[in-house]
């Protein structure tokens, strides 16, 4: 049996104490040791991007990470885009633009449209469909996912317009 490690997860603003296997993944840390099932296990390679989670700022799939490489960092999942019981924007837009269907793939979907909009919220449209083309959906056909990200992204360029005024 291999050595247990001692490591801080911190997640969502909360740090989860926990002692894992050198070789146990960063999804599997999440879900198992610190009870956060939001973040999808999909094909286990880093292909369809159900496990996609923001860490110290960038998207990462965390399928492909030891949970070890995260200690100390900071990872926010889609339990922390909810802030006080309200809804991010993305959310409501994928419920409003049906952008979901049976829900499996969203949560990874979800990580990455709120970090790429973080980072560039002028993004061009042919650029947002390449980032969006990273994670995979079985049900949907994406037109649906695109039309939500487009909009909370155009309603975050009116905000900003109407800031300025």
């Amino acid at each position: 049996m291999t050595e247990k490690i001692d490591i801080t997860l911190n997640i969502n603003g909360r740090a989860h104490a926990i002692r894992v296997e050198p070789r146990k993944t960063l999804v599997d840390a999440i879900r198992e040791e610190c009870g956060l099932t939001g973040t999808h296990i999909g094909c286990e390679h880093g292909v369809c991007g159900a496990c996609t989670v923001i860490l110290d700022g960038e998207t990462v799939r965390s399928c492909l990470m030891f949970a070890v490489q995260a200690n100390g960092k900071q990872i926010r999942t889609v339990e922390g885009l909810a802030k006080n019981g309200t809804l991010h924007p993305l959310q409501q837009a994928f419920m409003t633009h049906h952008g979901l269907q049976c829900g499996f793939c969203t949560p990874g979907f979800l990580m990455l449209a709120a970090n790429t909009l973080e980072q560039r919220p002028d993004i061009a449209d042919d650029e947002l469909l390449d980032v969006l083309s990273s994670n995979l959906c079985r049900c949907t056909g994406y037109q649906n996912i695109i039309k939500a990200v487009k909009a909370v992204r155009d309603g975050m360029a009116a905000d900003r317009k109407s800031t300025r005024l």
